[in-house]
């Protein structure tokens, strides 16, 4: 007999079934035993009679048995399944569960972050997050949808890299075969699809992943996923609006709700003095209670921002005391370029930096790039970097730029983010199937650990205690 999936049963009345999965839950009553039975399609109440009184709740079993209707006051109106029962003739455990480390049987969120993440496989198995991580595997599919139907090639880039000035610290790798060097982990794939625009394939997308050490926050992890988007040949407006059409569409095939078809467009400078930052809620109390999304995009952001010397990222990125908002790779806009080429007024200079954001949070960020050299040349000179060190930093870009780069924009969007926000929850970690802990400690697996001394030796790395 093959397996029949719990939410196939309803058609089955009268047929006999082999239903296998988890026991979700028990009910002993001496000689009748009812368990509900679970896979990943639902949930049916399975009757044995002398049996089944050794099963443990979130055992996996296999069984065979008559599906039959309920009689007419014992009928759940709750559960698709809820006029069937499964009335047991033969049964299998396929493998018992002992006692359970964390109880299973609420939302999960009265449970400590600690042993949640320890055991994130019994985690994973809650309602919730079965709903969660179902909804953002229907989202990632109706973008790439979006994006195939539109002409967009799906091409993966290096996890192992150069380090390079993108705003955050870098993950280091070092290098076996050339002791004392580093690849660096990709804080984004910004230069590849750049460089896939030099190489004339127009529109590129990947669901990239993505890794900086920052410091954490709830909204905020070492890795984050993002759907990275790049194009030839358009301008600050077609960005936007093939990236608005884009989000339009995913959030409604997954039964989003948006407060605006069309997102409204806000300056910087409105924006600071409107709201007192560039991420901002537009929402009413009734929307935020209907899980409603309110998009925006924010444009005309300054280029250059003074260093903070408490943030070691910029203060070695900012040599001069000028530092990047967004990134290196922009194009100031084309009334500011003469004062960027000038290296004049630095502050005033704006950039074609163009931020999409929802329900008080930043879920996008993208511009048009710098495709010509003397561009790329004078914003790291801004910053302060010999013409030595900008060619060691980004000299393959430069190389690049002088063999025919197109004109080019794009955006990357947080998908853990998006995903967050539809699912209406308040932190990404509800949305990974594996995300870290608070203090940077991998699910699960106990990561980081010390390793031996022969892997560093082999690595020619010694630590070094202060």
């Amino acid at each position: 007999m093959t397996r029949t999936l719990v939410a196939d049963t309803t058609k089955k009345i009268g047929e006999s079934v082999l239903l296998q999965g988890w026991v979700d839950s028990k009910r002993d009553h001496g000689k009748v035993t009812f368990i509900d039975l679970r896979d990943r399609t639902g949930k049916i109440q399975c009757v044995g009679v002398g049996m089944m009184g050794e099963v443990t709740i979130e055992s996996v079993v296999q069984i065979e048995g008559l599906v039959k209707e309920r009689p007419e006051n014992l009928v759940n109106d709750k559960e698709p399944t809820g006029a069937i029962e499964l009335e047991v003739k033969a049964y299998e455990i396929l493998n018992k569960a002992e006692e359970l480390p964390l109880t299973l049987d609420t939302d999960g969120k009265d449970i400590g972050e600690e042993p949640r993440l320890r055991h994130r496989y019994l985690d994973l198995r809650r309602g919730r997050m079965q709903d969660i991580l179902r909804l953002r595997s229907k989202f990632s599919r109706a973008i790439r949808e979006h994006l195939y139907d539109k002409d967009f090639v799906e091409i993966e880039t290096p996890m192992l890299t150069k380090s390079t000035k993108e705003g955050a610290r870098d993950f280091l790798v070092p290098s076996r075969f050339q002791p004392g060097k580093f690849y660096a982990l990709p804080q984004s794939p910004q230069q590849y699809k750049q460089l896939l625009m030099t190489a004339g394939f127009e529109r590129y997308f990947q669901l990239a992943r993505c890794i900086r050490d920052e410091d954490l926050r709830a909204d905020r992890g070492f890795e984050h996923t993002q759907v990275d988007i790049e194009m030839s040949f358009v301008n600050r407006d077609q960005v936007m609006a093939r990236v608005e059409e884009l989000v339009k569409d995913a959030v409604k095939k997954v039964g989003g709700k948006l407060q605006n078809e069309k997102f409204p467009v806000v300056d910087y400078d409105e924006a600071i003095k409107k709201y007192g930052e560039d991420r901002f809620d537009l929402r009413t109390e009734q929307e935020k209670q209907d899980g409603t999304l309110a998009f925006a995009w924010v444009v005309n952001f300054p280029f250059f921002k003074k260093v903070d010397k408490a943030d070691a990222a910029e203060v070695r990125d900012g040599k001069s005391g000028w530092t990047f908002t967004h990134n290196p790779f922009s194009m100031p806009l084309e009334e500011d370029l003469e004062k960027h080429l000038e290296m004049e007024d630095i502050g005033s200079i704006r950039t074609t930096q163009y931020d999409l954001v929802c329900n008080g949070y930043e879920v996008g960020g993208g511009s048009v790039r710098a495709h010509q050299p003397e561009v790329l040349i004078n914003t790291f000179k801004v910053m302060g970097y010999s013409d030595e060190e900008i060619e060691a930093s980004v000299g393959h870009m430069l190389q690049a730029f002088r063999v025919g780069t197109p004109p080019h924009g794009g955006i990357a969007l947080g998908l853990d983010r998006l995903v967050m926000l539809l699912a209406g929850e308040e932190s990404l970690k509800e949305t990974i199937a594996f995300p870290m802990t608070s203090t940077g400690r991998t699910a699960v697996m106990d990561a980081p650990e010390m390793v031996g001394e022969e892997q560093l030796k082999e690595l020619g790395i010694k630590i070094v205690s202060d």
